[in-house]
C-alpha cells in the first residue's frame, strides 16, 4: 500500500493572519497517492513551487468553502492543472457556494475558469467522491458560509478528517469516528471563542470523542500565533492523551504504518 504524503503550504487563517502573512495560507497540497490541492488561500501557488511542488501535477483541487484564506488561488491552480488552459484537465470539488454560487456568495470560478476543468464536482454534507484510489466525503460544517464542508479522506492506508472552519456542535466529531489522522482549523487559544470557528476548548471536546492517532492543529488566527499554537497542543496532549501537534509551515506528514512528521524550519 502506497503511504499517503501531505505537506502544509500554510498553517495561518482569517483575516489579519492573511493579510500579515504570520503564517502561511496555503492549506495543504497531498502529494501521493492522490495529488491534491486543499483550500488554496493567498500565497498556495508561491509556496508550492519554492517547495519544488509543481503545481502543474495537481489533479484535484478542493476547497470547503467561499472565503478568500481558503480559495483565492484555486483557480491558478485551475491554470496549472490545464496546462496553462490548453487542455481540459482536472477535477474540482466544492460545496454550493463556492461552485456555482448562491445568494450570497459568488462561485470563485469565473465562466472561463469552469470550461477548463474535466469534472466540477458540487459536494453537499454526506455526498462522496471516489478519485483512483482514494474516497474523499464531505462533512458537515458549521460555519459564516453555511454551504461549508470539511472533508474525510480515505486511503488505503487509513482516513485523514479535516474540519476545514467551523464551530463545535454535537455531530461534528462523529463526522470523523475512526480516522487515523484528524486536521482540526484552530483558529482561537484556551478561552478565546469566535462564532464559527474551533478553540483550544472545542478541540479537546472533539479529539476526546473521536480519539485519532494522532491530531495536527492548523489554521491559526493572530491570538493563536501569540498564544503559542505548540502551547496550545501541548495542553491539548495533556487533556486528551492522544498525540497533538501544531502545524508548521511546510511541515511534512506521511501515513504508512506508522505517522511520521518531518519539521522544516520556516
Amino acid at each position: 500500500m502506497e503511504e499517503v504524503e501531505l505537506v502544509f503550504l500554510g498553517t495561518g487563517g482569517a483575516r489579519f493572519s492573511t493579510i500579515t502573512q504570520k503564517r502561511h495560507t496555503g492549506g495543504i497540497r497531498f502529494i501521493r497517492p492522490l495529488n491534491l490541492q486543499l483550500d488554496p488561500g493567498p500565497g498556495a501557488i508561491v509556496y508550492s513551487n519554492i517547495l519544488g511542488l509543481d503545481p502543474s501535477t495537481v489533479e484535484v483541487v478542493a476547497v470547503s468553502h467561499c472565503h478568500p484564506d481558503h480559495y483565492s488561488d484555486a483557480q491558478v491552480f485551475v491554470e496549472a492543472m490545464s496546462q496553462g488552459g490548453t487542455r481540459k484537465r482536472g477535477i474540482f470539488i466544492g460545496p454550493k457556494s463556492v461552485v456555482t454560487g448562491t445568494e450570497d456568495f459568488n462561485s470563485c470560478l469565473t465562466k472561463y475558469h469552469r470550461k477548463l476543468i474535466s469534472q466540477l464536482v458540487e459536494m453537499q454534507p454526506g455526498a462522496e467522491i471516489q478519485i483512483k484510489s482514494v474516497r474523499i466525503s464531505a462533512t458537515h460544517a458549521y460555519h459564516s458560509d453555511p454551504d461549508s464542508v470539511g472533508f474525510r479522506f480515505s486511503f488505503e492506508t487509513g482516513d485523514i478528517g479535516y474540519t476545514s472552519d467551523t464551530e463545535f456542535q454535537a455531530d461534528v466529531p462523529e463526522q470523523y469516528s475512526g480516522v487515523r489522522l484528524l486536521i482540526l482549523c484552530v483558529l482561537r487559544p484556551n478561552g478565546s471563542t469566535w462564532p464559527g470557528h474551533l478553540s483550544t476548548d472545542d478541540a479537546i471536546q472533539i479529539i476526546q470523542k473521536v480519539s485519532p492517532e494522532m491530531c495536527v492543529l492548523t489554521h491559526f488566527g493572530m491570538r493563536m500565533i501569540a498564544a503559542d499554537p505548540a502551547n496550545e497542543a501541548r495542553r491539548i496532549e495533556h487533556e486528551t492523551r492522544i498525540h497533538t501537534i501544531a502545524a508548521e509551515d511546510n511541515m511534512r506528514i506521511c501515513m504508512g504504518k506508522d505517522l511520521k512528521v518531518d519539521r522544516l524550519s520556516r
